[in-house]
């Protein structure tokens, strides 16, 4: 896998993130897809080779191998790597769409128009499509956690297996090779991954919190009682032209007459 063009395009996800985005975003690097790469994948990849049965009976090993370690560590990781981060690849998209909104819109009204003031500015479908994808990441992160538990019993890897399972002739004691760093491991992966879905949970409330302050913003802006940004109340403002009330009105007409066009 090419993690080097993975680490280029979710750098390009960074600017339209919030701070706990951004945050999410160096977990992710720097606690696991740069542990992973450096430690953990070569910890991992010679799980078997160090399976060792207290019998010699052909085919008992990988049988026994097979029924403990169904799905690798680094195989599970690997995937739930680009799971979680394919939904961080939805704003990019959205914006990318928006810039094409914006150059068709400039050629039709000319270079001086504008549909966005920024076209990754987090507002109408932008904003639904950034949330969409946070509850996507949290979700695949707890089904993967989920998945491992049930594999894994608890995350755990013990040092002694029994198992008798056929080709064996009897009930016969495998081994684990380096169970404690590879648990250790674990359970450090384990963790990198809670702590991004309590970023994701905290981005959540903040986008919504946000958003609910933005729209009791513009609600006691809109009936406040000595300026209402309607077009003939601004009109009618000459006096306010250098107040910041005044200049409120006049962009939230600004916006009104955009909006329209500039939901998605």
């Amino acid at each position: 896998m090419d993690w080097k063009t993975f680490e280029a395009l979710l750098s390009g996800v960074n600017k339209y993130s919030t701070a706990f985005g951004r945050i999410w975003l160096a977990v992710v690097f720097v606690f696991r897809v740069m542990v992973f790469v450096v430690a953990a994948e070569r910890v991992f990849s010679e799980d078997q080779k160090d399976f060792d049965c207290n019998t010699r009976q052909p085919g008992c090993a990988n049988a026994c191998y097979d029924h403990f370690f169904p799905f690798s560590h680094t195989r599970i990781w690997a995937i739930q790597l680009i799971f979680v981060t394919c939904p961080t690849f939805m704003v990019v998209m959205h914006v990318a769409y928006r810039e094409e909104r914006e150059r068709k819109y400039r050629i039709t009204h000319g270079e001086n128009a504008r549909l966005y003031d920024n076209t990754g500015q987090k507002h109408g479908g932008l904003w639904w499509t950034y949330l969409l994808s946070l509850f996507f990441k949290t979700a695949i992160e707890v089904a993967f956690l989920y998945l491992l538990h049930l594999i894994y019993n608890n995350f755990d890897l013990p040092r002694r297996v029994i198992c008798d399972l056929w080709p064996c002739p009897n009930q016969v004691d495998c081994y684990i090779g380096r169970p404690t760093e590879k648990r250790v491991f674990t359970y450090f992966m384990v963790g990198a991954s809670a702590v991004c879905i309590v970023l994701n949970v905290c981005e959540i409330f903040y986008l919504i919190a946000i958003r609910l302050l933005r729209i009791s913003h513009r609600g006691s802006l809109h009936t406040s009682p000595n300026i209402r940004c309607s077009e003939l109340d601004c009109d009618g403002c000459q006096m306010l032209a250098a107040t910041t009330e005044y200049q409120e009105c006049n962009e939230a007409n600004s916006s009104m007459e955009k909006k329209s066009t500039s939901i998605f």
